[in-house]
């Protein structure tokens, strides 16, 4: 193995410095005490050496074993919050590779949390303007939790609902208020109520839409409808009677077009 071919090399090349080390110390003429000293200086350095790489290996050994554990709770956190299935780690896999693993997929969680948590507030806002405007109670959901592709769905589906009740709403209040506008001219009716003053003066952005406002909205309608049906029916009868008296007065025809006029 490639490992074993190193270890070899290291320990060649840890052999021919220390031969190198005791020919130059036999050539310069070192004592064999001292050389045993400085032989045993060698071998501490080495010791040392290979001490503190043993050490920063294991470190990052724990490290990495930190991680691990670390990435694995706050994975099975986001599994519980994400509402999905936990799935072991691959078995004969290596610390470095389950870390990265572990690692990457905690990221990608941590994405899809930021995005539903996202879409959820954006789906509130639009939910809190559409009830303002149609008078209605906000959809029932956990702001704090982390929702389901499911309820996140069903906001969606419910807000389009909200959406499409809203602009029949519109459409039915703009085409009331125009014939509301219309009978109160004709009728030279000014609004006497809070409500009538809304009507007319009112777009369908500031109006309430609500159910009882609709309600209330075709209730004056109809009213006024009857108001001008009746009035109708008075200046029916009376036509029909000037018509009568013009005959048994016999009112030239010029006299009753310059009155028709009127």
């Amino acid at each position: 193995a490639l490992s074993e071919v190193l270890v070899a090399e290291a320990m060649s090349c840890l052999n021919r410095a220390m031969a190198v080390l005791q020919g130059i110390w036999e050539e310069i003429g070192i004592p064999e005490e001292q050389r045993r000293e400085r032989t045993a200086a060698v071998n501490k350095h080495i010791k040392s050496l290979l001490d503190m790489m043993v050490a920063e290996e294991e470190s990052l050994k724990e490290r990495l074993l930190k991680s691990i554990a670390l990435c694995r709770k706050e994975f099975d956190t986001l599994c519980r919050e994400l509402q999905f299935d936990p799935f072991e780690a691959e078995e004969e896999i290596t610390v470095l590779k389950m870390e990265k693993n572990l690692r990457t997929c905690v990221e990608v969680m941590r994405k899809q949390k930021r995005d539903r948590k996202q879409e959820l507030k954006a789906l509130q806002e639009q939910d809190r303007d559409l009830c303002d405007i149609l008078c209605t109670t906000p959809f029932c959901i956990d702001g704090n939790a982390v929702p389901s592709l499911e309820d996140l769905d069903g906001y969606r589906r419910h807000l389009a609902s909200l959406t499409a009740k809203k602009e029949q709403r519109r459409e039915e209040f703009v085409s009331s208020q125009r014939q509301i506008i219309l009978l109160m001219e004709e009728l030279d009716h000014t609004p006497d109520t809070s409500f009538e003053g809304d009507v007319v003066c009112k777009d369908e952005e500031a109006f309430c839409l609500s159910t009882d406002n609709i309600a209330a909205l075709q209730s004056l309608l109809q009213q006024l409808e009857a108001r001008w049906s009746q009035n109708e029916a008075v200046c029916a009868e009376l036509r029909s009677r000037i018509m009568a008296l013009w005959e048994r007065l016999q009112v030239p025809v010029e006299e009753r077009e310059s009155s028709a006029v009127h």
